[in-house]
């Protein structure tokens, strides 16, 4: 009975140890799936996706912008003019300006470096009253004590550089026309008392008759006879910055001719100008060249004909090189000109080589040089001299 009762009380002790182990074997279980959970959020954590999503949102942003700025490089600033004025105030200049005369004249331009262009008078002698001064990013150009013969253009051009080579960069210069107002100057002073202008065919031709005032009112006049010249903006037009612009010259412009100025009660004359008439041609002759024979016996006469159309008017000189040259046979020719019909007005220009009872030393080449104002042009043919023929026995 003791026997069977301790083995009953055994194995309830190993039945109960059996459930405390399971029981244990539980709870690490389920502390084990808790951590994982922990640890590998990434199967189910739901909230990180937003936050994974905004920062593909912005990535696609940051990838196009780079790339822009690589491809695009910022450009250039752009050059400009302004004038500095009393107090440091800059004021941005337009086509044109005024200064009075005395003051003193500052403009600054924006470039590293550049380079200045100034009217002729100031680039011969400015008396040191000239400066320009290049600064890190921009250049200053300073004129002291100024008068009405400043008058002028001034321009500023930036540099493009290579190492130690620059250039001017021509289609980004900005320019400026500067007047000095002189109560006792109207035009711009010069040393000549008159100037030689060529006038020439369908070539416009300016009269500088530059004042140094923007509100003076300026008149072309003829000196014999005494006239004023019309100007009616098409034949012959009025620039305040430049002067009369004959736009196409013709005969009848030519003499002496001079401009008139006037403001308030102040009147003042111009230099005069010479103008000189040129029918100037449009382009280099183009002569053509023709012989009587391409074959001349010994004993008969040769004619080489060089001929030029042109323009009415047009002088056309030649020139001849021939194969007598060589022994001294001298030069005859004939020149002439005559009108060629037609709508316009042409011209043909002719010169002919005459050679009289051809001899051996005539055989060979014969060119001619056609030249007027445009250029010059030769042209050549040759000619070959054969035995005189024998006359026939009867």
């Amino acid at each position: 009975m003791l026997l069977l009762n301790l083995s009953g009380s055994k194995r309830r002790l190993v039945l109960s140890t059996l459930l405390i182990c399971a029981v244990i074997l539980e709870l690490a279980y389920c502390q084990k799936e808790a951590e994982e959970q922990r640890t590998t959020p990434g199967r189910k954590p739901k909230p990180s996706k937003p936050k994974l999503g905004k920062s593909t949102n912005k990535s696609p942003r940051a990838v196009t912008t780079k790339p822009k700025v690589k491809a695009t490089p910022a450009a250039p600033p752009q050059t400009f003019l302004t004038q500095v004025l009393n107090r440091g105030k800059f004021k941005k200049v337009g086509e044109s300006i005024s200064v009075q005369t005395g003051d003193t004249l500052e403009l600054r331009c924006r470039g590293s470096p550049v380079q200045w262009s100034i009217p002729p008078y100031l680039e011969e002698d400015d008396d040191g009253r000239l400066r320009i001064v290049q600064h890190e990013r921009y250049g200053v150009l300073t004129l002291v004590n100024t008068t009405g013969a400043d008058t002028g253009e001034y321009t500023c051009y930036p540099m493009y550089c290579e190492d130690t080579d620059c250039r001017k960069e021509y289609n980004k210069a900005v320019k400026v026309f500067v007047f000095f107002p002189d109560p006792q100057e109207l035009f711009v002073p010069s040393s000549d008392y008159y100037k030689v202008i060529q006038l020439r065919t369908n070539w416009p031709t300016v009269l500088p008759c530059q004042v140094t005032s923007p509100e003076a009112k300026v008149t072309l006049h003829r000196e014999f006879p005494p006239v004023e010249v019309a100007v009616d903006g098409t034949e012959i037009s009025f620039n305040v910055k430049k002067g009369f612009t004959i736009h196409r010259p013709r005969p009848y412009h030519a003499g002496a001719l001079y401009c008139v100025a006037s403001l308030g009660n102040l009147r003042q004359s111009s230099t005069k100008y010479m103008l000189i008439y040129v029918n100037y041609p449009m382009a280099p002759p183009a002569p053509m060249i023709q012989a009587s024979s391409s074959s001349v016996a010994v004993g008969e006469n040769l004619r080489v004909s060089c001929s030029v159309m042109g323009e009415q008017d047009v002088v056309v000189e030649f020139n001849w090189e021939y194969p007598g040259q060589q022994i001294g046979r001298p030069l005859y020719t004939q020149e002439s000109v005559s009108p060629v019909g037609g709508g316009a007005a042409r011209q043909q220009s002719q010169s002919v080589l005459l050679v009289d009872e051809v001899r051996d030393v005539d055989q060979g080449t014969y060119s001619c040089t056609a030249q007027n104002l445009q250029g010059a042009k030769s042209v050549s043919t040759t000619v070959k001299v054969v035995p005189k023929a024998k006359p026939k026995k009867l």
